[in-house]
């Protein structure tokens, strides 16, 4: 079996606490050039990859530029900085509830993502935390959606993101979320849900559908009041979206959510007026490197449980 080698270290340094792009050209290709090979591949077009190689934006493993006729060199790596797109600030903190020379605990803000993805890059957790805590090497060990609020964990060496990466895919740590949604005194509970979901690229929303579950979700609710209630939600396993899919087919949809069940008017871009009532309040596990028992639990509190009004006016 051939071993891979891992890749070289960027030649290119962060900016705005983002990685450059690294492109590695596959073998058993045959392109002429490395620009052939940028132009068929990547969605930027010809005249882009053309102006960025004639600026020397470019660049081999040696932080050389690559010229237009650099030849196509299978296995060889690439590496440039991606046209960072205009970005809606979030206007709320992150906030850094534990660091040591291994994780760093945040307690991240509604709508903020958590790595850089699609149109959101440099208004990131990751990103932001980089930058703020000056710690370049700083990476996800897991990742919480944009519109929930709530723990992240990051490590800080990225010799050891294996190890904590791989608590969160063999579930060895305990989670557990609080949201806000309807009462209603005839749903039983607690009850474990259980169902099969999906969730098909280039669709927004993850859908039910039959067949073995694969999705299991703990509901508690923790009180209730003036018909809302505030749930304790545990997920026995992480499929996307699967906490609110699951609120949402009980009847009693997380308050805020513009996908389940689908709203006639969703939230426009930048209004930040009524976020998704749900957070991720709980982290608890051992330290795969260190050994300690940990235990964090996020210090927000979610604005439809304090103050129902001020939630629903923004």
């Amino acid at each position: 079996m051939r071993r891979r080698t891992s890749p070289p270290p960027s030649p290119l340094p962060q900016r705005d606490g983002v990685d450059p792009v690294r492109v590695r050209l596959p073998t058993g290709d045959a392109w002429a050039t490395v620009r052939d090979h940028l132009v068929a591949r990547l969605a930027a077009g010809a005249e882009v990859i053309d102006g960025m190689l004639e600026a020397g934006l470019i660049v081999d493993a040696a932080g050389r530029p690559v010229t237009r006729d650099r030849a196509y060199v299978p296995g060889m790596f690439v590496w440039f900085h991606r046209e960072l797109p205009d970005e809606e600030r979030v206007p709320f903190a992150i906030d850094v509830i534990h660091r040591d020379d291994h994780l760093v605990v945040a307690d991240k803000p509604h709508f903020l993502a958590t790595t850089p993805r699609g149109s959101h890059v440099a208004e990131t957790a990751l990103a932001r935390l980089r930058r703020e805590l000056d710690i370049p090497t700083l990476g996800a060990a897991h990742r919480l959606d944009r519109l929930t609020a709530g723990l992240v964990m990051f490590t800080v060496r990225p010799e050891e993101r294996g190890a904590y990466q791989s608590l969160f895919r063999d579930r060895h740590v305990a989670k557990e979320y609080e949201a806000v949604a309807p009462y209603d005194p005839s749903l039983p509970l607690p009850r474990t849900v259980r169902s099969r979901i999906v969730k098909e690229r280039g669709v927004l929303a993850a859908r039910e559908v039959g067949g073995e579950p694969n999705a299991v979700s703990r509901v508690e609710l923790l009180e209730h009041r003036g018909g809302l209630g505030r749930y304790r939600l545990t997920p026995g396993t992480g499929q996307t979206h699967q906490l609110r899919v699951h609120m949402s087919s009980l009847g009693v949809p997380i308050l805020g959510d513009p996908l389940y069940p689908v709203v006639a008017n969703p939230v426009p871009a930048g209004d930040f007026r009524r976020p998704l009532q749900l957070l991720a309040r709980m982290l608890e596990f051992t330290d795969p490197v260190t050994g300690r028992e940990h235990r964090f639990v996020s210090r927000r509190v979610l604005r439809a449980w304090a103050s129902y009004e001020e939630w629903a006016t923004g």
